[in-house]
């Protein structure tokens, strides 16, 4: 019976360094999108979801095709989104995205979008290729 209580608190201590790399690597991503962030938009084009990516406790990036992206910010009151599994976006017009009217969903919480910011996302991967290509890096060594 003393196994349980000592699994429960194995696992819970395996999980907090993950949960500490994960924040790192979000935090991480949340400045290389920021630095290609716009400003801010009441509106956005979209038909379908194509791609997202959580990069912070009330931030997400989300595709709406293959180059085109935006930083999404949501209000506070969402938990847990650093953990989301999936996500859906709640809109209110069809094939458009409102800041302040629609939300994030995931795990029956309904998180109202606060913000949106065109990302610059051809000029973000042109940079990255430049990088990669650069005399001195293990990918422009090669």
């Amino acid at each position: 019976m003393r196994i349980l209580p000592t699994l429960a608190i194995a696992a819970l201590c395996a999980a907090l360094p993950a949960h500490a790399d994960t924040a790192a690597y979000m935090a991480q991503q949340l400045a290389k999108y920021q630095k290609y962030a716009g400003a801010p938009v009441e509106r956005i084009p979209m038909i379908d979801l194509w791609q997202w990516q959580v990069v912070g406790k009330d931030k997400v990036v989300i595709w709406t095709g293959i180059s085109t992206a935006y930083l999404v910010s949501v209000e506070k009151s969402c938990n847990n989104l650093d953990w989301a599994r999936g996500i859906g976006i709640e809109q209110n017009t069809s094939m458009h995205v409102d800041a302040k009217f629609d939300s994030i969903v995931f795990d029956h919480q309904n998180c109202r979008i606060r913000e949106i910011q065109p990302i610059d996302y051809k000029a973000l991967r042109a940079d990255e290729k430049a990088a990669s290509q650069a005399p001195g890096t293990d990918a422009g060594a090669k």
